[in-house]
Formats: structure tokens, sequence, C-alpha cells
């Protein structure tokens, strides 16, 4: 049983660094692992939370880098707005 359950892990913890690669937060993940691998909530967040505690540097970065690529976005979206809304009324 102990081995299952340490594949059982390995295989979500796994699935979380596949998530991690689309940049999710530990919210998106939990539901993605809940909708497409009928994992709990619950494994999800504990497994994300000991990867979180073997890996703080890793984390801290990876928040970091999530909120300067959103900051980006939202720049870029406000640009492109006020490059359409120029455009559409050229008078203004």
């Amino acid at each position: 049983m102990a081995d299952s359950s340490a594949s059982y892990i390995h295989m979500v913890q796994h699935l979380i660094e596949k998530c991690l690669l689309f940049h999710m937060t530990k919210e998106e993940c939990m539901e993605a692992l809940s909708k497409h691998a009928n994992i709990k909530h619950v494994i999800t967040s504990t497994v994300w939370q000991e990867l979180e505690k073997e890996n703080a540097e890793f984390f801290e970065a990876y928040t970091r880098q999530r909120e300067e690529r959103l900051s980006e976005m939202e720049t870029k979206e406000r640009i492109l707005k006020i490059l359409s809304e120029t455009s559409r009324d050229p008078d203004e």
C-alpha cells in the first residue's frame, strides 16, 4: 500500500509540474487536476505545499515571474485599447 501511495503522490507531483509549465496558480492547478484527473483539491494542495517547502526559492521566483507577466499583459491590453480607440476616431 505504501508503494502505491508513493507512486500516486509522485503522479500528482508530476501533474503539478505540468501545471507550472502553463504558469498556473495553485488554485488553477487544483481545479484542473480535479476536473481532468479526478484528483481531490486537498491532495493537490497538500502536494503543492510540500513542493513549496522543498523548493522555496523556485516558488518565490515563480510567483514573482507570474505577477510580472500579468502586469505586462495588463499594460499591453491598455495600450491596445488606447490604440484601437484612437484608430476608430481620428478627430480626437
